[in-house]
């Protein structure tokens, strides 16, 4: 017995010896390619990888994809009907009413995101889901699913000219149409004195609103001025911000907001508002559409064009215009930033502009990045002033970036 069961071990074992010897086989004859069909002179012929890198939009591009402003129609969720219906089972012929209400339609809500940019993604109409009708053997409908839209923060929700609410927290959510309710199924109307009704209500219609969506940019500080002064120059010598920079007036088209870094971590938002001119208040030129945007500025920096015949008159017309659109906004707490020192024409200016005015004028030169440091560090004076309540107003809390 011993010596057939070692007799049919050695058998398997030569077997499994073959099969790897005839797979081993294989794989050299298939590994040898003759030299004649392999090329060892011809280049490459596969494109080398490289990462990918992502082209910055233009300015131009950035207005289709910039909007501050939007108007919409919401229209909530009708609620689902009433159902009608009698119960039916074998050996049970007086089963009564069953039928089941109506769901509840669907509301919209309005939610800040602190990812969102811009309120370009915001379509017109708005129409929540409406919600299913009752059924039988008391059976409700279900409700309709609420929508949300997701805007910036700093988004001002508008009916006719009336506020109704200021997006300004992240999360913060705004309950703008409520959906309808269901309507009764008429197992509902089942009473004493009525043991069999036959009556089920329709769902109410949701509601319907036309709002309008204004988006204010928050940031700490606001860059102000004419066009053509150097405000997107600035912004780019003192932040992170890279706006767009050329030698023609309106060259900055949206609000561009930069970040200014300290050795604390602190940061405060310095914001480049497109150029101003004479009759803004108005409407005209770029006119109020970005003038809502210094509303919530909490300092201002009017940046002044030393290349000017008059730089002192600037400083006249931007708060004039400024105060016409909402009195008081050119008192906030400011400073005056005397750009394009480093031209060789501009220190007479200079000194005649800061004997005409009494606040602090800093001469800077956004090309050549001179004196910007004194710019940063009162910049960080105005911001720990703005945090200790000197410049905190009705909006409640300061704003931390």
């Amino acid at each position: 017995m011993l010596a057939t069961l070692s007799r049919v071990r050695l058998r398997l074992l030569h077997r499994r010896h073959l099969g790897l010897t005839c797979l081993l086989a294989e794989r050299e004859l298939t590994l040898k390619v003759p030299s004649k069909y392999v090329s060892t002179s011809a280049p490459l012929q596969a494109k080398a990888r490289t990462n990918a890198k992502k082209r910055e939009l233009s300015e131009k591009k950035l207005t289709h994809y910039f909007v501050d402003h939007r108007r919409v129609r919401l229209v909530a969720g009708s609620g689902g009907k009433g159902a009608c219906s009698f119960h039916s089972e074998p050996r049970k012929e007086w089963g009564g009413p069953d039928g089941g209400n109506g769901g509840d339609g669907g509301s919209i809500f309005i939610k800040a995101d602190r990812v969102v940019k811009s309120l370009v993604q915001v379509v017109p109409v708005y129409k929540a889901e409406d919600g299913q009708s009752g059924g039988n053997k008391n059976c409700y409908g279900r409700n309709g699913r609420p929508s949300f839209i997701s805007v910036p923060i700093g988004t001002v929700v508008k009916e006719q000219g009336r506020m109704l609410v200021d997006l300004s927290e992240h999360g913060q959510e705004y309950m703008a149409v409520f959906g309808g309710a269901g309507g009764k199924g008429n197992r509902f109307f089942l009473s004493n004195e009525n043991r069999a009704p036959v009556t089920a209500t329709q769902g109410s219609e949701g509601e319907e609103i036309v709002l309008h969506l204004e988006l204010r940019t928050m940031a700490h500080a606001g860059l102000v001025g004419f066009p053509n002064a150097g405000k997107s120059s600035l912004l780019r010598a003192i932040s992170n911000a890279r706006p767009a920079v050329a030698p023609y007036p309106f060259t900055t088209l949206n609000p561009h907001v930069g970040i200014v870094k300290y050795r604390d971590h602190e940061q405060v938002a310095v914001a480049d508002i497109p150029g101003i001119i004479r009759g803004a208040h108005q409407n005209r030129g770029l006119g109020v559409s970005f003038l809502r945007h210094i509303e919530r500025c909490r300092f201002l920096l009017f940046v002044v064009d030393l290349s000017s015949p008059e730089p002192w008159t600037q400083l006249q017309h931007l708060r004039y215009e400024l105060d016409q659109y909402e009195p008081g906004l050119s008192q906030r707490p400011h400073v005056i930033v005397a750009n394009k020192i480093d031209l060789p024409e501009t220190r007479e200016k200079f000194r005649t502009l800061k004997s005409r005015v009494t606040q602090r004028v800093i001469p800077v030169s956004a090309v050549t990045g001179h004196n910007t440091e004194e710019l940063i560090l009162h910049l960080r004076e105005l911001y720990d002033g703005y945090l200790h309540g000197d410049g905190s107003t009705e909006e409640g809390k300061p704003t931390r970036w």
